[in-house]
């Protein structure tokens, strides 16, 4: 684990240390203040390259940092902290992005826990909204980018009540040939991780490994529990465990658009972020295909409404052709 930087300590005769608000594997994120702005606060993102790297592995690793900051730095969406700087002091490297003030919802999400209750679906769902919003810019640019590491804990909600994607920990860029360049080497969270991104990088993802993580993101904070991991369900189909049955508050829509965003293979999903906001906005009514389970006397009463409501049409045809043939 990196040394943390002490408190006062100002790099780049702009930006000093105020305390550690993150801590990972590579690096910390610190709360700074810009001295050059003053009033104006900002995270600082830290990574810390392996001295012990070929020279060639290093210096290439050090070059793909420098190439993403850039890309990062062309981003401005209202739910993305904007990347304001990025610089390097010996073997560490840094990205500089607006500090976002308030709770995450891993936070609230807790609170509510302990409270006995849940988090209010509405409230949730408007999140999911603006989720939504970063992601398709996000999958929008050219080359796409991915997120790769999706959880409540990296929402944070501002006091005027702005949803904020944070941590570009494990983004990816996906360059031409789908060859992929990251910043940081990372799985992501298991209980948020699609199977795809087990492997790493020798594998292929795509913006329906970030849609996994958005479902189990909602998943997690609608019901209080975090959902059975991509993994476990694989080996295990019947681990898993409907929203609904641990949440009856839930609409069906609502887990529905869940269970499909978190499908095992990626074309059991959404194949876009605008289309899984779509469905779950009932702007789309086609059936999607839910998780693979074995049919049961619960889960027949919890197919989509369409199938109820056809099936329904279709009996009381049944009932009025016999009838009317032998009334």
């Amino acid at each position: 684990m990196p040394e943390p930087l002490q408190t006062g300590i100002t790099l780049r005769e702009r930006y000093c240390i105020n305390h550690v608000i993150g801590q990972g594997g590579m690096g910390c994120i610190y709360l700074a203040d810009d001295v050059r702005l003053q009033g104006r606060q900002c995270a600082l993102k830290e990574v810390e390259h392996d001295l012990s790297l070929p020279s060639d592995l290093l210096k290439e690793a050090r070059e793909q940092f420098l190439r993403e900051a850039t890309v990062l730095a062309r981003l401005d969406q209202p739910n993305l902290p904007k990347v304001s700087d990025y610089f390097s002091i010996g073997n560490r490297d840094y990205l500089v992005m607006d500090y976002v003030p308030g709770k995450d919802l891993r936070t609230l999400m807790l609170e509510a826990n302990r409270n006995g209750t849940f988090l209010e679906e509405e409230d949730v769902v408007g999140w999911a909204a603006q989720l939504s919003e970063a992601l398709d810019y996000l999958h929008g640019q050219e080359p796409p980018i991915l997120h790769r590491d999706i959880k409540p804990s990296n929402l944070k909600l501002t006091p005027s009540g702005i949803l904020k994607l944070v941590d570009f920990g494990l983004v990816k860029v996906l360059a031409p040939g789908d060859v992929t360049i990251t910043i940081l080497q990372g799985q992501g969270t298991a209980i948020y991780t699609p199977l795809e991104q087990y492997g790493g990088d020798s594998l292929h993802t795509d913006a329906r490994s970030d849609i996994y993580a958005m479902g189990a993101t909602l998943y997690h904070l609608l019901t209080n529990k975090a959902p059975t991991i991509a993994r476990e369900r694989f080996l295990n189909p019947d681990s898993f465990i409907n929203p609904r049955q641990i949440n009856s508050q839930i609409s069906m829509r609502t887990e529905h658009a869940i269970l499909w965003a978190m499908g095992l293979h990626p074309s059991e999903r959404p194949q876009s972020v605008d289309e899984f906001r779509k469905y779950l906005f009932g702007e789309i009514s086609f059936r999607p295909q839910s998780i693979s389970r074995k049919l049961n006397i619960f889960n027949i009463f919890n197919l989509w409404p369409e199938r109820l409501l056809a099936g329904a049409a279709a009996l009381l045809l049944l009932f009025s052709l016999v009838a009317t043939l032998f009334g």
